[in-house]
């Protein structure tokens, strides 16, 4: 099973779990059912017409994919990292 690992400034509708097994078989599958599970969650990754939001990075076993690549494969043991990316100025 997949395994979803949650940043920090993300954990609030996870309950402060910051690794959550997933079911699915593409990136976008997975972060769904752990949205499914806890409410508010999705709505930090995607915006309203399924993007990955600007400031989400997604990673894949340490390597970053790009944000229309949500739907590529996932097997058992991958590990899917959300990075909340920080802007500032």
């Amino acid at each position: 099973m997949p395994q979803v690992v949650v940043p920090p400034p993300y954990r609030g509708p996870t309950l402060g779990e910051a690794q959550i097994p997933a079911e699915g078989s593409t990136v976008r599958e997975c972060l769904e059912d752990v949205g499914r599970r806890y409410p508010g969650f999705i709505e930090q990754i995607f915006d309203g017409g399924g993007n990955v939001h600007k400031f989400v990075d997604v990673f894949v076993n340490g390597d970053e994919i790009a944000r229309e690549e949500v739907d590529s494969v996932v097997t058992d043991g991958d590990c899917i990292e959300i990075l909340a990316a920080v802007a500032g100025g």
